[in-house]
């Protein structure tokens, strides 16, 4: 009878015209289907399930994204990634939920801490093709955490709109660099049902200390992906799964006088260098 139930469903989806849609709904109905079958959830289950997923959308809001959460420590939104990711270039991982608001437009070795307090540090190095070959002009938005561990949207009384955050231009030799503090582990958002999920399944919530970039050329793939800091606590154990070995980048301390003077930090200070390797294909 179940059987029969499951492929009324699907043959319910025959006329669908669009036929990726009709693959999706179909295939989306028979796993479910067969979930229900193998743990066979009492009602109370159910609606316990219903209404977790109701109040994960009710926490959705213009700078908070319950659901991208959900999937994050799901491990969804890293297996999407990693199916999706190119053979090549810089490896990808998860766009994350506070990529929310647009990154203000910066100058190359601007500063995105605005609010001070953390470590002094700088993020330099280059866009290049996967042959090696520089991209002037590339885009890099660039988002992070203040030293405590708070987005700028977590905080907007406390921090202003923009924090953290930058969109740069490259060079004409494909360079890039930029002022910040060394960003710290944090907690992703427990105060939701996601972090209630986190509880009862004996998890912790945090996140291993990053920034992200999003790094994009014309004629090239875009890449999303981050820089963790090595050493860091969590790298083992990250909430939402999304550390890769090559990902993880020195943040070197650096006494070095004419340089601090060059990017205009203090010294002695902590300075990240990498390249980020984008494929040929599509922009």
């Amino acid at each position: 009878m179940t059987t029969d139930l499951t492929e009324a469903v699907v043959d319910s989806l025959k006329d669908t015209t669009d036929p990726r849609l009709r693959e999706l709904l179909a295939s989306l109905t028979r796993h479910l289907h067969a979930f229900v079958r193998e743990t066979e959830p009492t009602m109370a289950e159910w609606e316990r399930a219903i209404d977790f997923l109701t109040a994960t959308g009710q926490t959705c809001t213009d700078t908070r994204q319950e659901f991208v959460l959900l999937s994050d420590v799901l491990g969804v939104s890293m297996l999407v990634e990693t199916i999706n990711a190119d053979e090549h270039g810089t490896d990808s991982t998860v766009l994350g939920p506070f990529h929310m608001t647009e990154s203000p437009v910066r100058e190359l070795g601007a500063d995105i801490d605005l609010v001070g307090g953390g470590e002094p540090c700088v993020v330099s190095g280059r866009v290049l093709s996967l042959d090696g070959t520089p991209l002037p002009g590339a885009l890099l938005d660039v988002w992070q955490a203040n030293a405590e561990g708070f987005y700028d949207v977590q905080q907007p009384e406390v921090q202003p709109a923009g924090n953290g955050r930058g969109l740069f231009t490259a060079d004409a030799e494909g360079r890039f660099w930029f002022r910040t503090c060394v960003p710290s582990p944090y907690p992703i958002p427990t105060d939701g049902p996601v972090g209630d999920l986190l509880k009862a399944t004996g998890r912790h919530p945090y996140r291993p200390a990053h920034i992200h970039f999003i790094a994009s050329a014309a004629g090239h793939v875009p890449v999303t992906t981050h820089i963790f800091v090595a050493g860091s606590e969590h790298l083992d154990s990250d909430a939402v799964f999304a550390v890769k070995e090559s990902l993880v980048q020195d943040f070197a301390e650096t006494d070095d006088p004419s340089l601090a003077r060059e990017f205009g930090v203090p010294n002695p200070f902590r300075h990240a260098r990498f390249d980020l390797v984008l494929n040929p294909g599509r922009s």
